[in-house]
């Protein structure tokens, strides 16, 4: 069975499930259903939400099984929980290489000098 489109080929505004079907007598019901929040997620999210449910969320079970490294599914996860609507806080570490990139970055435009960046870097 092939997943359902996601949006009006139309107006790209997103569809919603306005009729069930049985497969055995071919009855319909018609009106305005809730839709599954999992449906609406790529194949790729779904495949990762599988495995995460089926290791009990153990994300270093999951990390051998995929051969990723850690931040890699830490990465993955939040990535799918935003899809599903919930807020991701960075993470410390995830806070510091931004803050390492933005040190770099300001060094590489010239904004601040090779000194001021490693006293920036060993905070």
């Amino acid at each position: 069975m092939s997943k359902p489109i996601q949006e009006c080929p139309a107006c790209h505004t997103r569809l919603e499930v306005q009729e069930l079907g049985c497969p055995v007598c071919s009855i319909s019901i018609r009106g305005k259903f809730e839709g599954c929040e999992f449906c609406a997620l790529p194949q790729e999210q779904l495949s990762f939400l599988r495995l995460f449910v089926s290791r009990r969320g153990n994300l270093r079970e999951v990390e051998r099984e995929l051969g990723i490294s850690y931040p890699t599914v830490r990465a993955r996860l939040d990535d799918l929980l935003e899809a599903l609507g919930y807020p991701v806080s960075p993470t410390p570490l995830a806070e510091r290489q931004q803050r390492r990139r933005q040190v770099i970055e300001e060094l590489k435009s010239g904004e601040i000098s090779p000194e001021d960046a490693i006293r920036a870097l060993k905070q």
